[in-house]
């Protein structure tokens, strides 16, 4: 995966967070900005939120009407609006793939540091390929082998991100409930946990498992992920998964609190170490 790949989408987001601040530096509304491109103010927002992508002479119009006549500035802007159409390798998965996923492999891509909670399943960054092809199969029903397939090649293909030149920080909390139902047969959650007890001990990885004794804890309401990037401009953004849908958050208020909430969940876990030994007391027990 090539590094314009994987920055594709956090280059929307640094074009359109740029585009916003020199709309407001003017004074002018989002209304007048879509009258300038003939469009409306709803596309206006999702520009500016690097939710679309960017046509070259829509840049060219606001970057005018902004009053951008400075040459280089414009050839920088309009070169980042070329990069940002680039399409992501996992948009040859479209077909398997709910809607709203490309965005978040795209994000994840580019992250520096990624930060999730999870409780139903093992995350899918650390997920052995029979163990993703279990909970796959059974998230998926009636779909062909073929599409599973799909689906089980690009989580593995999502991994090689965590082991490559530019790897993140992946820093993980999986609630024990996540380590105990089972997906596929005993081999399959004994060839899981082994996988967890390795790659915990990569330096990049932080993996805490948060155990049923603790009781109620910070991840009440469930699963998320906070992802943030290595440039400056760009706000982290929480990732919310929903059976239908999906949410991005990077209000400052609304992604302080998910913070917050994961700070909590790894005070209150064990630290690595003592997780790498439950994960190897679940594994005994398997």
């Amino acid at each position: 995966m090539s590094a314009q790949e994987s920055g594709s989408v956090v280059r929307r987001m640094l074009l359109g967070s740029q585009l916003r601040r020199l709309r407001e530096s003017r004074g002018i509304t989002r209304e007048r900005a879509g009258y300038s491109i003939r469009a409306s103010e709803s596309k206006i927002s999702r520009m500016e939120l690097g939710r679309v992508s960017f046509k070259t002479r829509d840049v060219e119009d606001l970057l005018t009407l902004y009053g951008i006549s400075d040459e280089a500035e414009r050839t920088s802007l309009l070169s980042l609006a070329k990069e940002a159409n680039v399409a992501g390798w996992w948009h040859s998965y479209s077909d398997v793939l709910p809607s709203w996923f490309p965005t978040y492999v795209g994000l994840e891509g580019a992250a520096a540091l990624i930060r999730s909670y999870e409780v139903q399943f093992v995350h899918g960054l650390l997920q052995t390929e029979a163990y993703a092809h279990a909970v796959v199969a059974r998230g998926m029903k009636g779909a062909s082998a073929a599409d599973i397939e799909r689906r089980v090649a690009l989580r593995l293909e999502r991994q090689k991100y965590l082991v490559s030149e530019n790897a993140p920080d992946f820093h993980v909390v999986l609630d024990e409930a996540a380590l105990r139902r089972p997906y596929g047969d005993r081999g399959v959650m004994r060839g899981q946990l082994q996988h967890l007890i390795d790659v915990s001990q990569r330096s990049n990885v932080r993996l805490q498992v948060m155990p049923f004794s603790f009781g109620g804890h910070a991840g009440e309401s469930g699963a998320f992920t906070v992802l943030s990037f290595p440039e400056s401009d760009l706000s982290d953004v929480v990732y919310l998964e929903q059976l239908t849908s999906a949410l991005y958050l990077d209000k400052r208020e609304d992604v302080t609190q998910y913070e917050k909430a994961m700070k909590q969940l790894q005070d209150d876990s064990p630290g690595p170490d003592e997780s790498r030994d439950l994960l190897r007391g679940l594994l005994q027990l398997s």
